[in-house]
């Protein structure tokens, strides 16, 4: 088996700082997946794909993190691959490592009829595309950079990355990548982020790391507004990722 690079998700998955807001987008069924749609102020042919945490994209703070995404002007679409049964069920007392082993083989095989859908829906050949994975979401990014199947991914902590998710990128046929690491991050340790880096350098790959000190894992999500460096830290990871996709949907 590869190495893994980036390990299942832990304890502090489970835990962080509920934001407070106004979501402004919907949810409708695409490919039999609930999914939340935030669409930009004017008509795009820019789209985001969404690939929640263990919170899934229905938590206020990731329907808050898409709305931001949908206010530069791309359609977001962040499917419940959770089914409507994410983290938030699981607190505090249920089996989370059961939780874990037993949904990532549903949403994996649920997810390429989604994206079908998606393209059906909003395009397959004009319309660029997308991906940021945070935590659980992560994989999926990388198999959709590898196939090509996006013009752009970004992680944000990620989690269940082994060595060859990194061995199929190239700097010719596969998706640039961004990702969005904490300084203190128990799934992606600072090893692990080297060897990933050690990796797309020796393939060529196109790429950008962040690195933001004085944060832990989920910080992209779950920080704490009140305080100072987790809130900036938050909003320039989202500031990041909007800026890369933008140099790759010109």
């Amino acid at each position: 088996m590869s190495p893994t690079l980036a390990s299942a998700p832990g304890s502090c998955c489970f835990s962080g700082v509920k934001h407070t807001g106004t979501p402004v987008g919907r949810v409708e069924d695409l490919g039999g997946i609930p999914t939340y749609i935030s669409d930009p102020p004017a008509p795009s042919q820019k789209v985001i794909l969404f690939l929640a945490d263990v919170w899934g994209p229905l938590y206020v703070n990731n329907k808050l993190i898409q709305d931001y995404f949908a206010s530069c002007g791309y359609i977001v679409l962040g499917p419940d691959y959770f089914f409507g049964d994410s983290v938030p069920n699981h607190l505090p007392d249920r089996d989370r490592q059961a939780w874990i082993d037993g949904s990532r083989k549903p949403a994996i095989d649920a997810f390429p009829a989604w994206l079908d859908a998606v393209k059906a829906k909003y395009g397959r050949e004009a319309t660029k595309y997308c991906a940021v994975g945070y935590c659980f979401g992560a994989s999926f990014v990388m198999d959709l950079c590898s196939d090509g199947s996006v013009v752009a991914g970004a992680l944000a902590h990620p989690a269940f990355l082994d060595e060859s998710h990194f061995e199929k990128l190239d700097g010719i046929t596969t998706g640039p990548l961004l990702l969005s690491c904490a300084e203190e991050d128990h799934t992606f340790p600072l090893p692990s982020r080297r060897r990933a880096e050690d990796i797309m350098v020796a393939r060529k790959c196109t790429y950008f790391f962040q690195v933001f000190s004085g944060v832990k894992h989920g910080f992209a999500v779950r920080g704490d507004p009140d305080i100072d460096m987790q809130r900036w830290a938050k909003e320039e990871s989202a500031r990041g990722i909007v800026g890369w996709f933008d140099r790759f949907t010109v």
